[in-house]
């Protein structure tokens, strides 16, 4: 019989190591540079931009890997075709609530009411591009077309979750009816 080693009494952490509270203090040490430093908040602007980045870098592997190992390891497909429709009725439900959330609060407090702002002022290039993707929405079915990547790997390298998530599901699939092999 193999000894099983024995843990000592778990170190209770500082609450400075706590990710909330260095979350927390980040976003305190980023507002007070950004009012008080703004030129020196401009130059850290790269920090920001490669730290998302790498948190963009990780998704896809994380969302493939997820779904990927909750198919396979699921073992029943009945089970997962559970689970997929309480998550549809669950996104739903919490997506419509947001919705209604949204409404109160605009209607409430009118954001934006009393701004002054002249239209005509505005520059309006930093809007064209929104306006050239939402141009680009043909039909449902080019819509559902374009969910099924065109390589294995272009939607981790497109950064598309919509295509990442359709490939993770059929390999999951696959995964999963190739049995213990897999």
């Amino acid at each position: 019989m193999k000894d099983i080693p024995v843990q000592g009494p778990k170190r209770k952490r500082r609450f400075y190591e706590d990710v909330s509270f260095q979350v927390f203090f980040g976003i305190i040490i980023g507002v007070v540079v950004g009012h008080y430093w703004p030129d020196i908040g401009k130059t850290m602007q790269p920090l920001g931009d490669a730290f998302i980045r790498l948190i963009q870098m990780v998704v896809g592997p994380i969302i493939f890997c997820s779904v990927v190992s909750g198919i396979a390891n699921a073992g029943d497909m009945k089970k997962v075709g559970r689970v997929a429709i309480k998550a549809l009725i669950y996104f739903e439900v919490v997506t419509s609530v947001a919705l209604v959330i949204g409404l109160v609060t605009i209607n409430v407090l009118q954001p934006g009411v009393g701004m002054n702002i002249d239209v005509q002022s505005l520059d309006t290039n930093a809007a064209n591009s929104y306006i050239t993707q939402a141009h680009q929405f043909v039909s449902t079915s080019t819509f559902l077309l374009n969910l099924i990547p065109k390589t294995m790997v272009s939607g981790f390298a497109n950064g598309d979750v919509l295509q990442i998530l359709f490939f993770s599901v059929l390999f999951g699939f696959g995964m999963a009816a190739a049995g213990e092999r897999a």
